[in-house]
């Protein structure tokens, strides 16, 4: 497996009064994860520790050996977070609604395997170029690629927060996966929309691609979204392999 180093901060933003983020980084266990949680009355923090716990007991014991294992324990972390979800809120009907976005990435080897699911996003800076690596489940990237509306037009849609697809919404979970192979070097970055809300592709670019401390990184980030006005919790990892 390659070397990496991996952080990750959640910050509350400067609108919300309460943190329904959450994030785990296991550079032992070759994993990390972002989830965001949504439910309000502190029922979308439940879904994403929820979500969280679940992976980290899934990925306890050693990390995957092959990349078809990092598939299936990924495929495992989802779906088993997906009924533990339903099943708090069968059992606490007030909680109705409640769910996560999530991306898991781990890594195997020389490969790397993302589960996507929601508007939560992960990243890839190599060579110094940003792309985003997941597919936005929401209305408006949908409105996008049916041709009504551009990228630009969807940063600031009145409708821009509806999400498709989230983990604990539906008995059936549509799990994306992506799967890649790792260089030296590259700069994975997992993180819930409250950052990629706030900034462009190319302010995220600009404040990673600099060297620095993966620490300093992610301070900036955060600063930058809450200096363009923080209006949800921002929660970023960030993954650099050597």
């Amino acid at each position: 497996m390659n070397r990496f180093t991996a952080v990750g901060k959640t910050d509350v933003g400067l609108k919300r009064s309460n943190n329904e983020d959450t994030f785990l980084v296991k550079p032992d266990l070759g994993f990390c994860l972002v989830a965001d949680g949504m439910g309000g009355a502190a029922a979308g923090e439940i879904a994403s520790r929820i979500f969280s716990d679940t992976a980290l007991e899934v990925f306890s014991d050693t990390a995957a050996a092959t990349r078809e294992e990092a598939v299936s324990r990924v495929q495992q972390a989802f779906g088993l977070a997906n009924e533990r979800i339903r099943t708090h809120i069968r059992q606490y009907p007030e909680h109705n609604g409640m769910g996560c976005t999530a991306e898991i990435i781990v890594f195997s080897g020389t490969d790397f395997v993302i589960g996507h699911i929601g508007d939560s996003r992960t990243y890839r800076l190599a060579n110094g170029l940003l792309t985003q690596l997941t597919k936005d489940h929401s209305l408006v990237q949908e409105q996008i690629d049916l041709g009504h509306i551009t990228p630009a037009e969807a940063r600031t849609h009145s409708m821009r927060n509806v999400i498709l697809r989230a983990v604990g919404v539906e008995e059936d979970l549509a799990l994306d996966i992506v799967r890649g192979k790792v260089s030296t070097g590259d700069l994975f970055l997992l993180c819930s929309d409250g950052l990629t809300d706030m900034l462009s592709d190319d302010t995220i670019r600009e404040a990673v691609l600099p060297a620095a401390p993966v620490e300093d990184k992610i301070e900036r980030l955060i600063n930058l979204a809450k200096a363009s006005g923080g209006l949800d919790n921002i929660t970023v990892a960030l993954v650099e392999t050597a």
